[in-house]
Parts: structure tokens; C-alpha cells; sequence
């Protein structure tokens, strides 16, 4: 069994670590808050490395999961990235949701150290990472990509080839973009509901029971009947990193994004009332007038 190197042990990161880990792969652990490494270490019982260079030189693979495209750049690119301790036989494996170009950027400085790197973003949150029922967008070439199949199975339930390095990453925001739009059409919906005296459970009987009922709506279903306690699955923040990923991807290759920049300035304006850090569902609460 290779070693993996898991950079990024956000939510995400810390899910698809412990898949890993169940799945019999020896990891070497790395985030940059060193108190989210030590917690999965105490789950787990592996090692923690000082920096991204470290990991990447004890491990056969490097998998990242990173917040932005800035963070996958330093984590890959700076004085002690992951560019910096790769070995030669290593395969690198992004699953960020950045910018295409900045995968095509960091993945022409890992081939340069005679490594090689893919990028694999999935469609899924974390409770679908814990399922391992993932559906990951593989870009580069096909035999790497089969090469690791048995890893990202650990975590998914497909594997999709869509194209060469980048398309990956292209292909998870238009993913993100049609998630996005759901969720701001499921808000809608769900408060123009209630406003017209629907209750609430009864209203969501009827959009999970009819055509529009999405493996989104079924799986979200807690969050948005109970926001009180809802579990942060996905921040508004990074909902609106996403769109805004979305919308320039769009304006760069001459694709129309009008539903998206609408739903860009729907989630700018419940981050503005307070909601930054509430879960993706928490639209419907700033549309409902109950924001923080």
C-alpha cells in the first residue's frame, strides 16, 4: 500500500483522511494549523510533519485539499511546499476548488521535479465523503489517474475521467454552479412557501417527493427545516469563493452566468447580515428576515 501525504485536513480534508486511514493506507499528516493535524493524528495514529515539503518527501502520494487558489500555490509553490520534497516517483493529487489556470500553474512545477499531478476535485459534501460515495472529476492522463483509482475509491463512489489536467477543476465549478443555484432556488422556494402559509415540514414533503427532488434537497433536508441547529457543512464564505470562481471562469471562455452572479449577490448580501460563517443553507434563513 502506497504512503499518502494528506495536506489540508480542513472539513473535507480531515473526512477523506479517515477514509484513508479505514481503507489500510499509511498517512503522513499536514495542515497548516497544526492543531487540526494533531486532532486527526490522535484519531488515527499517524504522523504529523512540520511542513508540506516533509510530507511530500515521506509519502508516494500527495493528496491536497485546500481552501483557495492562493492557499494551493503556497502549499505547492512556497519555500517549503510540497514542490520543494517531492520524489520523483510521487503522484499529486489536488481535490481544491480553485481556478483551472491555477492547477495548470502548480501542475507544470510538480512535472518539472519529474513527479506528476492531477487534479480531482469531488462532488459531495462531508457526510457523503463519510459514505465514501463521492463522485470525483479526474483530469491528466488516463493511465495515472488509473493508477490511483484504488485510493479515490476509498472516498467515492465514481471516478470520472473529463479530460487533461484542468479540466478537473472546470469541471467542479460548473458542478458547484448548478449546486449553488439549487440551493438558492430551494431557499426561495421554501420561504415563498411558508410566507403564503405552508408549513414548513409539509412544504419540504412536497419538493422531496416531486421532480424536484435532488439528492440536494434530500440530503439538506435537517439544515433547512432546522437551521437552530444546523451543521456546517459548507460556509457561506466559500459559497461565495465559489461564485465568484464561477462567474470569471464564465466571463474568460464566453459563458453566460446570469443565474450565478444573481446567486453571488444573494449570498454577499446574508454574509453582510451576519450569516460569513453559517452553513450554505442558511439563505433561506437571510431570505426568511432572521439573519444574525
Amino acid at each position: 500500500m502506497p504512503t499518502v501525504a494528506m495536506v489540508g485536513l480542513g472539513r473535507m480534508g480531515s473526512a477523506m483522511a479517515r477514509r484513508f486511514h479505514g481503507a489500510g493506507y499509511d498517512l503522513v499528516l499536514w495542515n497548516r494549523d497544526p492543531a487540526k493535524s494533531e486532532a486527526v493524528a490522535a484519531d488515527i495514529g499517524a504522523p504529523v510533519a512540520s511542513t508540506p515539503a516533509e510530507a511530500a518527501s515521506r509519502a508516494d502520494i500527495v493528496f491536497s485539499s485546500l481552501a483557495d487558489d492562493d492557499a494551493l500555490r503556497e502549499v505547492y509553490l512556497g519555500g517549503d511546499g510540497v514542490v520543494s520534497g517531492i520524489q520523483t516517483h510521487t503522484i499529486a493529487i489536488d481535490s481544491s476548488t480553485v481556478d483551472p489556470q491555477v492547477v495548470i500553474e502548480v501542475g507544470t512545477a510538480v512535472d518539472a521535479t519529474g513527479a506528476v499531478m492531477i487534479d480531482c476535485p469531488v462532488s459531495g459534501s462531508v457526510p457523503v465523503v463519510e459514505a465514501g460515495a463521492l463522485t470525483v472529476m479526474a483530469g491528466g492522463p488516463e493511465e495515472v489517474i488509473a493508477s490511483v483509482e484504488p485510493l479515490l475509491l476509498s472516498i467515492a463512489k465514481q471516478v470520472i475521467r473529463v479530460g487533461d489536467r484542468g479540466a478537473g477543476a472546470a469541471c467542479k465549478l460548473a458542478v458547484n454552479g448548478l449546486v449553488h443555484g439549487l440551493n438558492v432556488a430551494l431557499s426561495e422556494a421554501l420561504v415563498l412557501a411558508e410566507k403564503a402559509g405552508v408549513r414548513r415540514d409539509i412544504a419540504y414533503d412536497v419538493f422531496a417527493g416531486g421532480v424536484g427532488g435532488a439528492p440536494f434537497v434530500q440530503y439538506k433536508r435537517e439544515a433547512f427545516e432546522h437551521p437552530e441547529d444546523a451543521t456546517v457543512a459548507f460556509s457561506l464564505d466559500l459559497v461565495a469563493k465559489d461564485l465568484e470562481l464561477i462567474t470569471g471562469l464564465g466571463q474568460r471562455v464566453g459563458a453566460p452566468m446570469a443565474q450565478a452572479q444573481t446567486g453571488l449577490e444573494i449570498v454577499k448580501a446574508a454574509i453582510d447580515s451576519g450569516l460569513r460563517d453559517a452553513d450554505m443553507s442558511a439563505v433561506a434563513v437571510y431570505l426568511r428576515g432572521d439573519s444574525a
